[in-house]
Protein backbone atom coordinates (compact mmCIF):
# COMPACT_ATOMS: atom_id res chain seq x y z
CA UNK A 1 0.00 0.00 0.00
CA UNK A 2 0.79 3.10 -0.84
CA UNK A 3 7.74 6.05 5.31
CA UNK A 4 5.13 4.04 7.25
CA UNK A 5 2.46 6.47 8.33
CA UNK A 6 0.62 5.69 11.55
CA UNK A 7 -2.18 7.83 12.89
CA UNK A 8 -1.58 9.65 16.15
CA UNK A 9 -4.14 7.38 17.81
CA UNK A 10 -2.14 4.27 16.88
CA UNK A 11 1.54 5.16 16.93
CA UNK A 12 2.63 5.06 20.54
CA UNK A 13 3.36 1.86 22.43
CA UNK A 14 1.81 0.98 25.78
CA UNK A 15 3.34 -0.17 29.06
CA UNK A 16 4.74 -3.70 28.70
CA UNK A 17 2.36 -5.06 31.34
CA UNK A 18 -0.65 -4.71 29.02
CA UNK A 19 -1.78 -8.27 28.32
CA UNK A 20 -1.34 -9.46 24.73
CA UNK A 21 -1.35 -13.23 24.36
CA UNK A 22 -0.68 -15.40 21.33
CA UNK A 23 -4.43 -16.05 21.25
CA UNK A 24 -5.07 -12.29 21.10
CA UNK A 25 -2.63 -11.95 18.22
CA UNK A 26 -4.32 -14.78 16.32
CA UNK A 27 -7.66 -13.09 16.90
CA UNK A 28 -6.35 -9.78 15.55
CA UNK A 29 -4.99 -11.59 12.49
CA UNK A 30 -8.34 -13.22 11.85
CA UNK A 31 -10.28 -9.97 12.23
CA UNK A 32 -8.05 -7.85 9.98
CA UNK A 33 -8.06 -10.61 7.37
CA UNK A 34 -11.86 -10.75 7.43
CA UNK A 35 -12.27 -6.97 7.31
CA UNK A 36 -9.45 -5.87 5.00
CA UNK A 37 -7.89 -8.97 3.46
CA UNK A 38 -4.58 -8.19 5.16
CA UNK A 39 -2.53 -11.30 5.89
CA UNK A 40 -0.36 -10.66 8.96
CA UNK A 41 2.62 -13.00 9.27
CA UNK A 42 3.82 -14.65 12.45
CA UNK A 43 6.58 -12.05 12.86
CA UNK A 44 4.12 -9.15 13.12
CA UNK A 45 3.07 -9.63 16.76
CA UNK A 46 5.29 -6.83 18.11
CA UNK A 47 4.10 -4.49 15.36
CA UNK A 48 0.46 -5.21 16.17
CA UNK A 49 1.11 -4.61 19.88
CA UNK A 50 2.80 -1.28 19.14
CA UNK A 51 0.07 -0.04 16.81
CA UNK A 52 -3.00 -1.13 18.72
CA UNK A 53 -1.90 -0.56 22.30
CA UNK A 54 -2.52 3.18 22.39
CA UNK A 55 -5.95 2.57 20.90
CA UNK A 56 -6.66 0.37 23.90
CA UNK A 57 -5.67 3.14 26.30
CA UNK A 58 -7.84 5.66 24.46
CA UNK A 59 -10.82 3.32 24.71
CA UNK A 60 -9.92 2.52 28.36
CA UNK A 61 -9.27 -1.16 27.91
CA UNK A 62 -6.58 -2.81 30.01
CA UNK A 63 -6.11 -5.91 27.87
CA UNK A 64 -6.32 -6.89 24.23
CA UNK A 65 -8.78 -9.62 25.13
CA UNK A 66 -11.21 -7.08 26.56
CA UNK A 67 -10.77 -4.70 23.61
CA UNK A 68 -11.32 -7.42 21.02
CA UNK A 69 -14.39 -8.70 22.84
CA UNK A 70 -15.80 -5.17 22.83
CA UNK A 71 -14.96 -4.72 19.16
CA UNK A 72 -16.70 -7.94 18.14
CA UNK A 73 -19.66 -7.37 20.45
CA UNK A 74 -20.72 -4.21 18.66
CA UNK A 75 -18.29 -1.34 19.22
CA UNK A 76 -19.54 0.14 15.93
CA UNK A 77 -18.30 1.05 12.48
CA UNK A 78 -16.16 3.96 13.72
CA UNK A 79 -14.12 1.72 15.99
CA UNK A 80 -13.73 -0.91 13.29
CA UNK A 81 -12.34 1.85 11.09
CA UNK A 82 -9.87 2.85 13.83
CA UNK A 83 -8.83 -0.80 14.13
CA UNK A 84 -8.19 -1.00 10.38
CA UNK A 85 -6.39 2.36 10.31
CA UNK A 86 -4.03 1.18 13.04
CA UNK A 87 -3.01 -1.94 11.13
CA UNK A 88 -2.59 -0.40 7.69
CA UNK A 89 0.93 0.44 6.51
CA UNK A 90 1.38 3.39 4.14
CA UNK A 91 4.70 3.72 2.33
CA UNK A 92 4.65 6.26 -0.47
CA UNK A 93 6.45 9.12 -2.21
CA UNK A 94 6.04 11.36 -5.23
CA UNK A 95 7.09 9.63 -8.47
CA UNK A 96 7.88 6.39 -6.65
CA UNK A 97 8.97 3.74 -9.18
CA UNK A 98 9.18 6.55 -11.71
CA UNK A 99 9.43 4.30 -14.79
CA UNK A 100 5.68 3.81 -14.41
CA UNK A 101 5.00 7.50 -14.94
CA UNK A 102 7.21 7.67 -18.01
CA UNK A 103 5.20 4.77 -19.42
CA UNK A 104 1.92 6.33 -18.30
CA UNK A 105 2.65 9.60 -20.10
CA UNK A 106 3.01 7.69 -23.37
CA UNK A 107 -0.04 5.55 -22.65
CA UNK A 108 -2.16 8.60 -21.90
CA UNK A 109 -1.35 10.17 -25.25
CA UNK A 110 -2.41 6.97 -27.02
CA UNK A 111 -5.58 6.62 -24.96
CA UNK A 112 -6.53 10.27 -25.42
CA UNK A 113 -5.95 10.00 -29.15
CA UNK A 114 -8.15 6.90 -29.37
CA UNK A 115 -10.89 8.55 -27.31
CA UNK A 116 -10.76 11.68 -29.45
CA UNK A 117 -12.02 13.76 -26.56
CA UNK A 118 -15.45 12.11 -26.76
CA UNK A 119 -15.08 10.20 -23.49
CA UNK A 120 -13.09 11.36 -20.46
CA UNK A 121 -10.27 9.04 -19.44
CA UNK A 122 -10.66 7.46 -16.01
CA UNK A 123 -7.79 6.48 -13.73
CA UNK A 124 -8.13 4.64 -10.43
CA UNK A 125 -5.44 4.91 -7.77
CA UNK A 126 -6.56 2.11 -5.46
CA UNK A 127 -4.12 2.79 -2.60
CA UNK A 128 -3.94 6.57 -2.36
CA UNK A 129 -2.29 6.64 1.08
CA UNK A 130 -1.32 10.23 1.98
CA UNK A 131 -1.81 11.43 -1.60
CA UNK A 132 1.61 11.42 -3.20
CA UNK A 133 0.66 8.80 -5.79
CA UNK A 134 -2.63 10.33 -7.00
CA UNK A 135 -1.03 13.78 -7.21
CA UNK A 136 1.83 12.24 -9.18
CA UNK A 137 -0.78 10.80 -11.55
CA UNK A 138 -2.34 14.24 -11.89
CA UNK A 139 1.05 15.83 -12.59
CA UNK A 140 1.69 13.21 -15.27
CA UNK A 141 -1.69 13.98 -16.85
CA UNK A 142 -1.02 17.73 -16.80
CA UNK A 143 2.46 17.35 -18.28
CA UNK A 144 1.42 14.92 -21.03
CA UNK A 145 -2.09 16.11 -21.94
CA UNK A 146 -2.43 19.54 -20.32
CA UNK A 147 -4.01 20.71 -17.08
CA UNK A 148 -7.49 20.92 -18.64
CA UNK A 149 -7.44 17.42 -20.16
CA UNK A 150 -10.61 15.34 -19.88
CA UNK A 151 -9.23 12.98 -17.25
CA UNK A 152 -10.77 11.98 -13.93
CA UNK A 153 -8.74 10.32 -11.17
CA UNK A 154 -10.47 8.34 -8.43
CA UNK A 155 -8.13 7.98 -5.45
CA UNK A 156 -9.20 5.53 -2.77
CA UNK A 157 -7.82 3.96 0.38
CA UNK A 158 -9.13 1.87 3.23
CA UNK A 159 -7.41 4.13 5.80
CA UNK A 160 -9.56 7.20 6.42
CA UNK A 161 -6.84 9.11 8.28
CA UNK A 162 -4.35 9.02 5.43
CA UNK A 163 -7.14 9.95 3.01
CA UNK A 164 -7.81 13.10 5.02
CA UNK A 165 -4.12 14.01 4.69
CA UNK A 166 -4.27 13.33 0.97
CA UNK A 167 -7.29 15.53 0.45
CA UNK A 168 -5.59 18.45 2.21
CA UNK A 169 -2.73 18.24 -0.29
CA UNK A 170 -0.17 19.85 2.05
CA UNK A 171 3.37 18.44 2.28
CA UNK A 172 6.82 19.34 3.55
CA UNK A 173 8.64 21.57 1.08
CA UNK A 174 11.49 19.05 0.90
CA UNK A 175 9.17 16.16 -0.01
CA UNK A 176 11.03 13.35 -1.74
CA UNK A 177 10.61 12.88 -5.49
CA UNK A 178 9.79 16.44 -6.58
CA UNK A 179 12.14 18.34 -8.88
CA UNK A 180 12.50 22.14 -8.49
CA UNK A 181 10.63 22.54 -11.79
CA UNK A 182 7.67 20.46 -10.59
CA UNK A 183 7.62 22.31 -7.30
CA UNK A 184 7.23 25.59 -9.18
CA UNK A 185 4.71 24.26 -11.68
CA UNK A 186 2.38 22.28 -9.46
CA UNK A 187 2.66 23.59 -5.88
CA UNK A 188 2.16 26.77 -3.86
CA UNK A 189 4.78 27.58 -1.21
CA UNK A 190 3.58 28.38 2.29
CA UNK A 191 4.38 31.68 3.94
CA UNK A 192 4.60 32.79 7.55
CA UNK A 193 3.37 30.02 9.82
CA UNK A 194 3.13 27.74 6.77
CA UNK A 195 6.73 28.31 5.73
CA UNK A 196 8.40 25.00 4.97
CA UNK A 197 5.22 23.52 3.50
CA UNK A 198 3.78 23.28 0.01
CA UNK A 199 0.19 22.88 -1.19
CA UNK A 200 -1.01 21.24 -4.40
CA UNK A 201 -2.32 23.85 -6.85
CA UNK A 202 -6.11 23.86 -7.37
CA UNK A 203 -5.95 22.92 -11.07
CA UNK A 204 -4.15 19.70 -10.10
CA UNK A 205 -6.40 18.94 -7.14
CA UNK A 206 -9.52 19.35 -9.29
CA UNK A 207 -8.62 16.23 -11.29
CA UNK A 208 -8.91 13.99 -8.23
CA UNK A 209 -11.82 12.64 -6.24
CA UNK A 210 -10.85 11.04 -2.93
CA UNK A 211 -13.03 8.36 -1.40
CA UNK A 212 -12.77 5.61 1.21
CA UNK A 213 -12.85 2.15 -0.33
CA UNK A 214 -12.20 -1.35 1.01
CA UNK A 215 -11.05 -3.83 -1.62
CA UNK A 216 -12.79 -6.51 0.46
CA UNK A 217 -16.17 -4.72 0.31
CA UNK A 218 -18.91 -6.98 -1.12
CA UNK A 219 -19.83 -4.32 -3.66
CA UNK A 220 -17.65 -1.75 -5.37
CA UNK A 221 -19.34 1.55 -6.16
CA UNK A 222 -16.66 3.07 -8.37
CA UNK A 223 -18.75 4.26 -11.31
CA UNK A 224 -17.79 3.85 -14.95
CA UNK A 225 -14.97 1.44 -15.86
CA UNK A 226 -11.37 2.62 -15.84
CA UNK A 227 -8.80 3.04 -18.59
CA UNK A 228 -5.92 2.78 -16.10
CA UNK A 229 -5.65 1.27 -12.62
CA UNK A 230 -2.72 1.77 -10.26
CA UNK A 231 -2.70 -0.98 -7.63
CA UNK A 232 0.91 -0.88 -6.52
CA UNK A 233 2.35 -2.62 -3.47
CA UNK A 234 -1.10 -3.59 -2.22
CA UNK A 235 -1.24 -7.26 -3.11
CA UNK A 236 1.88 -7.98 -1.05
CA UNK A 237 -0.36 -7.74 2.03
CA UNK A 238 -2.80 -10.37 0.69
CA UNK A 239 -2.53 -14.13 0.44
CA UNK A 240 -2.76 -15.81 -2.98
CA UNK A 241 -6.50 -16.49 -2.80
CA UNK A 242 -7.29 -12.89 -1.88
CA UNK A 243 -4.99 -11.59 -4.62
CA UNK A 244 -6.91 -13.54 -7.24
CA UNK A 245 -10.24 -12.40 -5.85
CA UNK A 246 -9.18 -8.75 -6.02
CA UNK A 247 -7.61 -9.10 -9.46
CA UNK A 248 -10.81 -10.60 -10.85
CA UNK A 249 -12.79 -7.65 -9.53
CA UNK A 250 -10.26 -5.12 -10.83
CA UNK A 251 -10.54 -6.81 -14.23
CA UNK A 252 -14.31 -6.31 -14.12
CA UNK A 253 -13.86 -2.63 -13.22
CA UNK A 254 -11.68 -1.86 -16.27
CA UNK A 255 -12.38 -1.01 -19.89
CA UNK A 256 -11.33 -3.45 -22.61
CA UNK A 257 -7.52 -3.46 -22.91
CA UNK A 258 -7.26 -1.28 -19.82
CA UNK A 259 -3.86 -1.01 -18.15
CA UNK A 260 -2.98 -2.21 -14.65
CA UNK A 261 0.20 -0.88 -13.01
CA UNK A 262 1.50 -2.94 -10.06
CA UNK A 263 4.42 -2.84 -7.63
CA UNK A 264 7.96 -3.84 -8.52
CA UNK A 265 7.80 -7.06 -6.47
CA UNK A 266 4.34 -8.16 -7.60
CA UNK A 267 3.85 -10.84 -10.24
CA UNK A 268 0.42 -11.96 -11.40
CA UNK A 269 1.25 -14.72 -13.86
CA UNK A 270 -1.37 -16.84 -12.04
CA UNK A 271 -4.04 -14.41 -13.28
CA UNK A 272 -3.23 -14.75 -16.98
CA UNK A 273 -6.90 -15.38 -17.75
CA UNK A 274 -7.50 -11.73 -16.81
CA UNK A 275 -4.23 -9.91 -17.50
CA UNK A 276 -1.26 -10.23 -19.84
CA UNK A 277 2.12 -8.70 -19.03
CA UNK A 278 2.71 -5.76 -21.34
CA UNK A 279 5.74 -4.05 -19.82
CA UNK A 280 7.77 -3.82 -16.64
CA UNK A 281 5.11 -4.47 -13.97
CA UNK A 282 2.41 -3.20 -16.34
CA UNK A 283 -0.43 -5.51 -17.33
CA UNK A 284 -3.12 -5.24 -19.98
CA UNK A 285 -6.66 -6.50 -19.48
CA UNK A 286 -7.40 -9.65 -21.49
Amino acid sequence: MPAAVLSASCAASAPPEMAFSAADFDRVRKLIYQRAGINLGDAKQAMVYSRLSRRLRETRHTSFTAYLQWLEAGAGDDEWQEFINCLTTNLTAFFREDHHFTALAADLRVLAGAAGGATPLRIWCSAASTGEEPYTLAMTVAESLGATAAVRIIASDIDTKVLATAERGVYAADARGLSPERLRQHFLRGKGAQSGFIRVKPDLARMIEFRAHNLMAPRWALGEPFDVVFCRNVMIYFDAATQLQVLERIHAAMKPRGLLYVGHSENFSAARQWFRLRGKTIYEKV
